[in-house]
């Protein structure tokens, strides 16, 4: 169910990604007359220089945010942490005296250590998968501008 979840997330962040993406491409107006084929030319130009000129591909990005892989999932890290915690629960109470008693206290203080692992794990990985989304705004934002650049240059206007 939470695997079902994070992926759920990660197709929506894409989404909104891509949504954000689009919302921040310029929109041209052809200020001189400029015919709709001349128009589809210059913008095919100028999206192939702005990609030359800037080392990004939008093309690229998308398909970076669409492979993304999900967050790591529960990885065992309590179960681990609770056997772990048994045995050596299990020898510190063998030696004073009640091995089950030290087990147990061993297995809580185990699973705690481990739960609190996994959730420094996964809030790593979170923070990662938002810088490299927040980059590749940044980017595309570049991107854009150069394309911006570029069909004002050719006697648009860009709004």
């Amino acid at each position: 169910m939470k695997r079902a979840f994070r992926k759920t997330l990660i197709f929506a962040t894409t989404l909104l990604l891509a949504d954000a993406a689009a919302a921040q491409q310029p929109i041209f107006y052809p200020a001189k007359g400029q015919s709709q084929q001349k128009q589809s030319n210059d913008t095919a130009q100028c999206h192939s220089w702005a990609t030359q000129n800037t080392g990004v591909n939008p093309a690229a990005l998308a398909q970076n945010a669409a492979n993304q892989p999900p967050p790591p999932g529960p990885s065992g890290q309590r179960l681990g942490g609770a056997a772990r915690g048994a045995a050596g629960g299990a020898a510190i109470g063998a030696i004073a005296g009640d091995a089950g008693k030290g087990a147990a206290a061993g297995a809580i203080v185990g699973t705690m250590a481990g739960g609190a692992r996994q959730r420094r794990q996964a809030a790593a990985a979170q923070e990662q998968q938002q810088a490299t989304q927040q980059q590749a705004s940044q980017q595309m934002a570049t991107w854009n501008r150069a394309v911006a650049a570029c069909m004002t240059g050719r006697g648009y206007t860009a709004q």
